[in-house]
């Protein structure tokens, strides 16, 4: 019997990993014998760093960067087990989280750490990057992460721009004659889940401006100027990005990445299902397990349990997905390929319990979901018999 199991964290209480050698400890109390190979998971989004280091055999590195407000930062990237992609979660560098409520605003926060990161990587030899953009404290278009690699914002006057989206309002032209030369050499995919353009009602400033600290009036300014900036992209680059899917994402660092990296955006889990390699793990598998903190409506909108299930269903491999909570309306999951649900809560308990219970709770749920597999199995042999024994006309 080979089983693999491959969750996404459970957020705020166990990494993938941990996921996983709970899931793997909950098939041997049924199954000892069974071969299970583990696959730590994630959707582009926080974790992902971890579970593709994890995945791969790599390395976590820190590094102090610039943070958002232009104060130094410890941040984190991974180099994968092939030691040439660099993973690199932009929040780590230059996320809300990093800017405390009363200080937020997105005129001046940046993005300079992150381009930190990918110098970084760069000096460690990666030519292969995998950025995830969610969970930004900026709106700048992605100015800071190119100054860090060498690109120049000027105004009228040619004197360089100041940090943060407000100074867009000033950009006269934008000079890449100092852009790292390793840059050409890189190819980069980002892990983008959204859609919104760079500008108007669904842009980067009037969606996700106001979490930030925009109030009306800086979500128009900051619009504004993000709309400078694509018209000086596409004059001074032929960079015409601000109408691209994605473009918005991240206060516009998928537009920034797109016209200074030649950046490609796909949807994080599927980034993350090409660089585990998990089709190819999947083959010969007779069962596999994933997960994540709550399976509902939303799994099917590109979360990890369905980009397994889907993997799953190209081989005929049966899926069991195992949820911190199950919720109400997650039997649509049934229809993207995952075929049983399991709640790691048997009772109900508090919240606070549940979460310092996590491994053993998610081990205690996987031992289920196996006792319901062996049941299929017995079953399906005994229809199989009975089939065999009834007598041809």
């Amino acid at each position: 019997m080979r089983i693999v199991v491959a969750p996404d964290s459970f957020k705020g209480c166990l990494t993938a990993l941990e996921v996983c050698d709970a899931m793997e400890a909950g098939i041997r109390e049924v199954w000892p014998e069974a071969e299970v190979e583990k696959v730590p998971m994630a959707d582009g989004g926080e974790g992902t760093v971890q579970s593709l280091v994890d995945a791969t055999g790599g390395r976590v590195l820190k590094q102090q960067v610039t943070g958002p407000l232009g104060e130094p930062v410890e941040a984190q990237y991974g180099i994968l087990g092939d030691g040439e992609t660099a993973v690199i979660e932009m929040a780590s560098a230059s996320g809300l989280p990093l800017v405390p409520e009363d200080r937020r605003n997105p005129l001046l926060t940046t993005t300079r750490g992150t381009g930190e990161l990918i110098v970084a990587a760069l000096d460690r030899g990666c030519r292969k990057f995998i950025v995830g953009i969610g969970g930004s404290a900026t709106n700048d278009c992605g100015q800071g992460m190119a100054k860090a690699l060498g690109v120049r914002f000027l105004d009228a006057d040619g004197i360089d721009l100041g940090a943060g989206g407000g100074s867009l309002a000033s950009l006269d032209r934008i000079d890449i004659s100092g852009l790292d030369g390793r840059v050409g050499e890189c190819s980069v995919v980002v892990a983008c889940d959204v859609d919104n353009p760079l500008c108007g009602e669904r842009g980067a400033s009037a969606v996700y401006g106001p979490q930030k600290g925009a109030t009306p009036e800086v979500v128009r300014q900051l619009d504004a100027n993000l709309a400078r900036c694509a018209e000086i992209l596409k004059r001074d680059l032929g960079k015409d990005v601000g109408d691209t899917p994605g473009a918005g994402a991240a206060g516009g660092l998928g537009a920034g990445l797109m016209a200074f990296l030649n950046a490609e955006l796909r949807l994080g889990v599927d980034i993350v299902l090409d660089a585990s390699h998990l089709e190819d793990r999947l083959r010969g598998a007779d069962l596999v397990l994933t997960g994540e903190g709550r399976i509902d409506r939303q799994t099917v909108y590109g979360k990890t349990p369905i980009g397994v299930a889907k993997t799953a269903a190209k081989l005929g491999v049966p899926v069991i997905g195992v949820g911190g909570s199950i919720a109400d309306d997650a039997t649509v999951v049934h229809a993207h390929g995952i075929d049983g649900l399991i709640p790691i809560v048997a009772a109900p308990i508090p919240l606070t319990e549940a979460m310092a219970r996590g491994a053993e709770l998610v081990r205690a749920a996987s031992a289920r979901g196996l006792r319901l597999f062996q049941l299929g199995q017995r079953a399906a042999a005994r229809v199989a018999t009975a089939q065999q024994e009834v007598p041809a006309e």
